[in-house]
């Protein structure tokens, strides 16, 4: 590891936190946001949904386990071919590591991949101004070279973070289109299933309900509220009469398709320790989660409902229609990491799909 270096991570609020870098050694900026998980950091830097952000963890000691090899996607921590945050910012960082499948150590990884890593923060201190706050853009400088500040909501992000071409997974009767918007590596391990085909499509492919016996709408970055242009085609995926389900920002978009309206959460839910109820049943899961906005429920049109809600703000965290044929999610059930309470709902998408 070369010798680290002095840094500076500065909010748009004006507050600065002196830090030293351990990952590649430019300056950087984007929105700052904490994620709670304990473990979980290959997983958490490779999510696209974190495109363009500045990832903060709140558990104090990371890199102690290390990083896998890229070509070793069958274990289940790379989510995506790269790593999608612009920063890793965290309090303390071991070089030093020790896992039967570690490579190489997290700083090794955050250079080759010119991805900023910042330690030596007072992250207790970060996360409690960023809840006080709310989640804001922030500029990190090292050595002599600044840049503006970045709001990656304020962009279409999709062209980043979608495939560009059609790809198809299995070989099974029944075929389902996954409309990618970000899909995470788990979400399509969940759908591949004997009997299944997968047509992964991108993020502005037209989807042909006559092709497909069902329609996954996959997680993402950004403002929902931005990609109005797949509306139309969520639509008259809701007109086919065939199953639909949508995860984190597929869930937004669907309830936008519906009628709906999003707004921005204070500083959004990122973390593996999300306790949601069904309001149908009552019963309660912990979850994994990824996101920084939410719909409103209040704005759900005749014939949609809520189907969870999230037990530490009340936050709408699932919407189903009266048909019970088309159903979201906020959270994630494929988890990775994260507990496997809501791997069910997989189950419950194959049960829709026709005999």
């Amino acid at each position: 590891m070369k010798p680290d270096i002095h840094a500076q991570l500065i909010l748009e609020d004006g507050s600065v936190f002196p830090a030293r870098s351990f990952g590649y050694r430019q300056s950087t900026s984007g929105e700052l946001v904490f994620n709670t998980g304990m473990v979980g950091y290959v997983e958490a830097l490779t999510d696209p949904s974190y495109y363009g952000q500045l990832l903060i963890s709140t558990y104090p000691q990371v890199g102690n386990y290390g990083v896998p090899a890229a070509g070793n996607l069958d274990n289940g921590a790379y989510e995506s071919d790269r790593i999608q945050v612009r920063a890793l910012l965290i309090s303390s960082y071991s070089d030093d590591f020790d896992h039967w499948g570690a490579q190489r150590s997290l700083g090794a990884w955050l250079r080759d991949e010119k991805t900023v890593g910042l330690y030596g923060l007072d992250t207790r201190a970060l996360t409690r101004h960023l809840r006080d706050k709310g989640a804001m853009k922030a500029r990190i400088i090292i050595g002599e070279r600044d840049v503006p500040f970045y709001d990656p909501n304020a962009d279409f992000l999709l062209p980043e973070v979608s495939i560009k071409h059609e790809q198809q997974y299995g070989n099974g009767a029944k075929k389902i289109a996954l409309l990618d918007c970000g899909c995470k590596r788990s979400i399509l391990k969940y759908l591949q299933v004997p009997d299944v085909t997968v047509v992964r499509l991108p993020y502005d492919a037209d989807i042909d309900m006559e092709r497909y016996d069902g329609l996954v709408i996959s997680s993402g970055p950004g403002d929902p509220a931005r990609y109005t242009s797949l509306l139309p085609g969520i639509q008259k995926a809701f007109s086919s009469g065939k199953p639909v389900m949508g995860i984190c920002l597929g869930h937004q978009l669907m309830a936008l398709a519906a009628g709906a309206k999003t707004y921005k959460l204070k500083f959004g839910h990122r973390g593996q320790n999300q306790p949601v109820r069904a309001v149908d049943t009552q019963n309660c899961f912990v979850t994994s989660q990824n996101h920084g906005y939410a719909v409103d429920d209040a704005t759900l049109p005749a014939g949609w409902k809520p189907l969870y809600i999230n037990l530490n703000d009340g936050s709408n965290e699932g919407i189903i229609n009266e048909s019970g044929q088309c159903f979201s999610v906020q959270f994630h059930p494929e988890a990775a990491p994260g507990p496997y309470d809501t791997r069910f709902l997989f189950e419950r998408f194959f049960k829709l799909l026709s005999p």
